[in-house]
Formats: C-alpha cells, sequence, structure tokens
C-alpha cells in the first residue's frame, strides 16, 4: 500500500519536480522516509526555514519550473516567509509542503499550533490548500503545482497533516496537459502598435520574461526600429545583460533618480512590469512616478488579471509593426581594466567586472556597495543577474544556493553585502555540503549602508551617537572568513586590489564554494555620503539641478 508522503513525493516527481529544499521536523519524518522510495527526488538540505526559501526562489528564477520546499508547521513557514515574499514579488513558481500535526491532534492545543493556513496566505495568496485525506493528496499536490506554474508564476502551499502523510490507500494522479500560454489579443496589441508608431516619446517598462531570452531579444528588435526606450523594473527577477544583448536601463532605487529617467514621457508599455512607484514614502516625493499626463499600456495582462505569454505577445508586436529584421542596438563588448591600490567598493566592482566569466549568474545583493558594477560590467560576456524583487534583505546566499542546483554548469558569483548576508549565512553550509559552485564576495564596510542613506532621506531629526549605533556593525567586527570556515567553506581576505584579483582568480577556477571577504570603508556613513558623487556617475544625463537636489537631500 502507498503512504500519502510516498504518493506525495512520486506525483511531484512525475509532474516534473524534481527538487525539494527541506527543512524537516517531526510532523514532516514520513515525508523523510519516503525519500528512499523516490530516489529520483534531490532532496537539499538547510540549517534555516529562509535559507530554503530563498534556494526555491532562485531555482525557478533559472529553472524557469518550480521547487519545493519542506517546512516544518507554522514556526517553520514563518521562518521563512521573507524570502517567500521575494519569491512572490518575483512572480516565479514555488510549492511549499508544510507538515501540519495530525488532524485529530489539533484540538488539543500542542505547544506548536498555529494557524498556518492565515500564516501561509500572505505569500501564497493564489493557492493555500490543507490536505484532508490519503486518497486525495496526489491531487492536492497537482493542482498547488498547477497553480504556482500558472503564468506569471506564483507561491502555491500545501500544508499536510502528519496523519495524511503516513496513513495508506494513496492514490496517484497524473498531471494534466496545460494549454500553452497564448499572445496577447488584437485588441490589446493594435494599441500598443499605435503607442509605438506615433513618434511621441514611449519607453517599454520590462519585468519578468521580457528581460532575458526571447523575449529581451524581441524588446530589443522593437526599440530598434521605433526609437523606443527600454527600461526595466529597479529590481528584476532575472536580467540577461552584456555584450550583444540589447541595452536596457533599470530604473534607479532613488525615487529622484526614477523621476528624472521617467520624465518626459508621453507613453508607458509594461511588459511584464508593474507601473513604478517610489519604494518608500518620502516627505516632499510622490509615491507615484509616472509622469503626469503620461498614458499607461498593460501588455501582458488584462483588466480581469489574465496574463499573456511576453514572448509571443512580443512576437505578436513584431508582426504587427514589421519590424522583424531590425538589428538590435546592442551593447558594445568592454571589460575595465583590472585596478591597483586599495580596495574600496568601486575596485571590487571593476575587479568583479574585469574577471567575470562568460555565463556567469550574478546575484547581487551588494546594496549600496555595489552601485557601480551594472555600468562596469555592461560590456562583459552574456551574464544573467538576479535581483533583490522584495526588498526583503537576507535573500543574496540562499538565491545562488537555488541558482547553482538550477544551473550546475554555469558559474555563479554571489556579490553580497555584510549586513545582509548574516540573516541566512547558513546558506555556506549548503553549499559545502552540495559542493555548489558559488564564490560568495562579502563586501564588507562593517555597517548598514543603505539605512544610512535612508535615515537622512527620510528626514528624519536625529544626528545622534544612539541613532547611529543602530546602523553600524563594527562593534564586534563580523569575521566572515571564519564563520564561513567553520561551515566547511574556503576563505580569504584580501588586503588590496590585486590580491582580491587573485583571490578572485582562483576562486573562479576551482570548482566548489568559496567566500572572499572584502573589508571596504563605509561609502556611506551617517553624516555624509561621500560615495554621492560615485553613485550619481551610474545615472548618465543626471541634470545638475536634481544632482544638487540630492546632495542637499541625503548629504546636508
Amino acid at each position: 500500500m502507498t503512504t500519502g508522503a510516498q504518493a506525495l513525493l512520486r506525483t511531484l516527481v512525475d509532474a516534473g519536480t524534481r527538487v525539494c529544499f527541506t527543512n524537516p521536523g517531526t510532523s514532516e519524518m514520513h515525508f523523510v522516509a519516503a525519500l528512499d522510495d523516490v530516489p529520483e527526488m534531490r532532496a537539499i538540505l538547510a540549517l534555516f526555514e529562509g535559507v530554503a526559501t530563498g534556494a526555491a526562489d532562485g531555482y525557478a528564477r533559472m529553472a524557469g519550473r518550480p521547487a519545493a520546499t519542506l517546512l516544518h508547521l507554522g514556526p517553520g513557514l514563518g521562518n521563512g516567509l521573507a524570502n517567500l515574499h521575494n519569491a512572490r514579488r518575483a512572480r516565479v513558481p514555488v510549492v511549499n509542503i508544510v507538515g501540519d500535526h495530525a488532524t485529530y491532534h489539533v484540538p488539543f492545543d500542542a505547544q506548536l499550533q498555529s494557524d498556518i493556513e492565515t500564516v501561509a496566505r500572505n505569500v501564497s495568496p493564489g493557492f493555500v490548500r490543507t490536505a484532508t485525506d490519503p486518497q486525495s493528496l496526489s491531487r492536492d499536490v497537482i493542482d498547488a503545482i498547477t497553480a504556482a506554474s500558472r503564468l506569471p508564476g506564483s507561491v502555491a502551499t500545501l500544508i499536510v497533516p502528519a496523519n495524511v502523510s503516513w496513513s495508506e490507500g494513496a492514490e496517484l494522479a497524473t498531471m494534466p496537459v496545460i494549454a500553452a500560454p497564448r499572445a496577447a489579443p488584437e485588441n490589446v496589441l493594435h494599441v500598443a502598435v499605435e503607442a509605438l508608431r506615433h513618434g511621441k516619446k514611449t519607453a517599454l517598462l520590462l519585468g519578468g520574461a521580457a528581460l532575458h531570452g526571447r523575449g529581451l531579444q524581441l524588446a530589443g528588435q522593437l526599440a530598434a526600429a521605433t526609437g523606443v526606450t527600454l527600461l526595466a523594473e529597479v529590481f528584476p527577477t532575472r536580467i540577461e545583460r552584456g555584450a550583444g544583448l540589447p541595452k536596457v536601463e533599470r530604473l534607479a532605487y532613488l525615487a529622484e533618480m526614477s523621476q528624472t529617467q521617467l520624465r518626459g514621457l508621453e507613453h508607458l508599455v509594461l511588459v511584464d512590469a508593474a507601473p513604478p512607484v517610489s519604494f518608500f514614502a518620502y516627505p516632499g516625493i510622490p509615491s507615484n512616478l509616472v509622469p503626469d499626463g503620461c498614458a499607461i499600456y498593460r501588455l501582458t495582462v488584462d483588466s480581469d488579471g489574465v496574463f499573456y505569454d511576453v514572448a509571443e505577445t512580443l512576437a505578436a508586436l513584431v508582426d504587427s509593426l514589421k519590424v522583424g529584421h531590425w538589428p538590435i542596438d546592442a551593447q558594445a563588448a568592454h571589460r575595465p581594466s583590472l585596478p591597483n591600490g586599495p580596495l574600496t567598493a568601486a575596485s571590487v566592482c571593476q575587479t568583479v567586472a574585469a574577471l567575470l566569466p562568460e555565463r556567469a549568474i550574478v546575484v547581487d545583493e551588494s546594496l549600496t556597495s555595489g552601485s557601480t558594477f551594472p555600468t562596469d560590467s555592461a560590456g562583459c560576456p552574456p551574464h544573467d543577474v538576479l535581483t533583490l524583487t522584495g526588498g526583503a534583505i537576507g535573500m543574496g546566499l540562499p538565491l545562488a544556493v537555488g541558482a547553482a542546483v538550477a544551473c550546475p554548469d554555469r558559474p555563479v558569483i554571489s556579490l553580497e553585502a555584510d549586513g545582509s548576508a548574516m540573516y541566512t549565512i547558513q546558506a555556506l553550509w549548503t553549499m559545502a555540503r552540495e559542493n555548489l559552485d558559488v564564490t560568495v564576495i562579502i563586501l564588507n564596510n562593517r555597517s548598514y549602508g543603505i539605512l544610512n542613506v535612508e535615515l537622512q532621506r527620510t528626514g528624519a531629526k536625529s544626528s545622534g551617537a544612539a541613532a547611529h549605533s543602530q546602523l553600524d556593525l563594527s562593534a564586534p567586527a563580523i569575521n566572515f572568513v571564519s564563520i564561513a570556515e567553520g561551515m566547511g567553506v574556503p576563505a580569504t581576505r584580501p588586503t588590496t586590489a590585486r590580491e582580491f584579483a587573485v583571490q578572485l582568480s582562483n576562486a573562479l577556477a576551482e570548482p566548489g564554494p568559496h567566500l572572499i571577504e572584502v573589508v571596504i570603508p563605509p561609502a556611506f556613513t551617517g553624516r555624509k555620503l561621500r560615495a554621492l558623487p560615485v553613485l550619481l556617475k551610474t545615472m548618465k544625463g543626471l541634470p545638475a539641478p536634481l544632482a544638487n537636489a540630492l546632495r542637499r537631500r541625503i548629504a546636508p
């Protein structure tokens, strides 16, 4: 007889979900035991639920299909919420399997009892279900995978009581054939065609599948033929960039800069993207960053929330405009030279760009320290960049785990800020256990640098020691080399830019995980933003009045 747990695993595997990032507990032990009966499932242990959920996100971004997570009751799901929030915002498919107490045990209100469904709805609003019996569990799994995989991708959560898992009599269900997604209908395309033809100032704001592969190439053809500007979301799920690829300008994190990029637009066509808004509310800055009078066109989703295939829709748009033969305005090949001298945020970014391998996957959670990397790496060999979609820090190291599992033939580089790294530092252990080809670069400025920026931008009326102590990570200083070595990852700490180049070259040449801790001066301090001129250089053509306004706002 087949148990519920065996049927659950077999159904996942048969439906194409063959990786599960786990942090199990007692209620999940029958799932764990069933792994021996379903060897096709690759179960990857994480020491913290936020690593498991972030890894599932990274896997989905690169594989284009869901991984599963295995989490322990409501508290386990709660521990993974931040990175499930990022996955929801990334709009990628993830299937959460959350164990629960046996149904007959629930009325006794044991210590770990909680309302798991309420917790889950925060991050998987489209599908939350509690299994009721082993006979229907396989169908529940199919429904969860289907919901997660439906365009544009989402988090689905299936809660499995322990007695449903251990009981026999489970029946297997098969994954139905899912109809291929279709292009946007003619009436939607017609409106977009008119917007692109009329000659007014127009931009395509790209997100999701429009920023890599066929979608990006088609967007490049449209831009080359019509003269529209290609913009990307502030934090793309996955953006393919480098020499030979269409030039796309990411919207800046700072709302003041985004306003400049969008200024003068008369038409904004959204392609798998949401309208641009300020990341937070700030005194004197509007929340809605779309210029007054600018018309918005939603190309890949209708008013009822039905999503259309991005690449097929862009292909239909290219056909309607008859521009399929138009060569794209491709990024020229260029690498920066290796810098000499002291280690700084800028020299680290320049070195990474100078040595970046072809087809690398860069997971960028470097925050303030990595502000020059996009400019430095624009002409590097083609590579993918994964970013902080939902803004909940602690994404970078787990995302690198998932990307490396999805693409074992590609090098993964994790550009990681020191403060963010400590949220999910346990990911290093999983990298070592699975021998993943990930090179982690910790940009350690011993500060929550981004919060020093925000302290000024929000207009908070404080500049005293008590306030700034909350943003300081120097006492005691975090030793990432010791932490990494304690988790089985070889680690080094260079003292000059040249030493860093040598250590990075060695790490990239040797398979398996490596960590390089780069101690750099803080670019952003509590009183003054010393790196503001460098930050401003990342915005080409920034008007002097806006630059001056920024300096007054965040560096008084």
